[in-house]
């Protein structure tokens, strides 16, 4: 491994404090892991799927969509 420094305004510092304390990690490996995606998504061919599997939602969520936008029940 390889130590860094960082330095962080103080709202972005307590707020990722807090992030990593919610998530039971600490501020290092929030730090490690929001930098291996960000480096992930970089390398990706196609820069709109960097976002595949980020929105969480119910199944039939598309058939709410279709009524919405086609007025009616999909089938």
């Amino acid at each position: 491994m390889v130590r860094i420094q960082l330095s962080l305004d103080r709202e972005l510092y307590e707020r990722a404090k807090e992030t990593a304390r919610r998530r039971g990690i600490s501020l290092a490996e929030l730090c490690r892991r929001s930098l291996a995606e960000a480096v992930s998504r970089q390398s990706i061919d196609k820069p709109w799927m960097a976002f595949l599997g980020d929105l969480e939602g119910h199944p039939d969520d598309s058939s709410t969509v279709n009524e919405v936008v086609n007025g009616h029940h999909a089938r």
